[in-house]
């Protein structure tokens, strides 16, 4: 294989439709000029404009997908997406951290689709901040953050340092700022804001813009560099059509 292209893993669900999960993980990986592999975590029978049912795939399954890549290749970065619980993800990062202590992992914390079907629910929040110090970044929007992180804006959790992780808070929902989004790292918040006037919402736009910064971020960009450059990349996708699935390009 090249040597040229860093390696990048996507571990995430599968949809036949393309416009989320690994299908679009891996176009928005070769978009960026990185090597992508894909490991599943769920099958899943749907189309951009709905969910019908997803098969979860075995935690030991995946497991050993992990180890067999990380044995022969240096993969430099990771994007997770939708797991069915918190003890399923924290076996990935365990795994992850263990086989490759410094690859970059990434999360895009899908707890629901579009057509509100629930992915995971965060039941117990104790275990949660363990589980997050075992990723570098991630990707919640106002919803995900609010059940992530309850009360994360109001009290001013990234100030007091209870959250170690670096959060990149998307503003499809944010009523005041649309599109604006917040990159929280340990010591500042960076204002990220939209560059492109016509955005058209797009089915599996999160995966996309994870993928994208997991890509940056194989390719050595500083995490603030990683996000902006997403951010970009992400608004030309969302721009590219009306409708909920777009083109990849650069």
């Amino acid at each position: 294989m090249s040597e040229n292209r860093p390696f990048v893993l996507t571990i995430a669900g599968l949809d036949p439709s393309g416009g989320a999960g690994i299908l679009a993980d891996i176009k928005t990986f070769e978009q960026h000029k990185v090597t992508g592999f894909a490991i599943a975590t769920a099958n899943t029978i749907q189309t951009e404009n709905e969910f019908h049912k997803i098969e979860w795939v075995n935690i030991n399954f995946v497991i050993r997908s992990i180890e067999v890549l990380f044995k022969s290749y240096k993969i430099s970065a990771v994007k997770i997406g939708i797991v069915p619980s918190l003890s399923y993800l924290n076996r990935i990062l365990s795994c992850i951290k263990l086989v490759s202590p410094s690859t970059k992992i990434v999360w895009d914390p899908v707890l629901k689709s579009t057509t509100a079907f629930n992915f995971l629910a965060i039941e117990d929040h104790s275990n949660l901040n363990q589980v997050l110090s075992k990723i570098d970044l991630i990707t919640p929007n106002y919803i995900e953050i609010e059940q992530l992180l309850p009360g994360f804006i109001k009290d001013n959790l990234w100030i007091e340092n209870e959250i170690s992780t670096a959060i990149l808070l998307k503003g499809g929902h944010n009523l005041n700022e649309v599109g604006k989004d917040q990159l929280f790292l340990k010591n500042k918040i960076l204002d990220l804001f939209p560059t492109e006037k016509d955005c058209y919402e797009k089915h599996g736009s999160g995966c996309v813009l994870s993928s994208a910064i997991a890509s940056n971020l194989a390719l050595n960009q500083t995490m603030e560099a990683a996000c902006r450059n997403a951010k970009i990349y992400i608004e030309k996708y969302l721009s590219s059509t009306s409708t909920l699935i777009g083109y990849h390009y650069v």
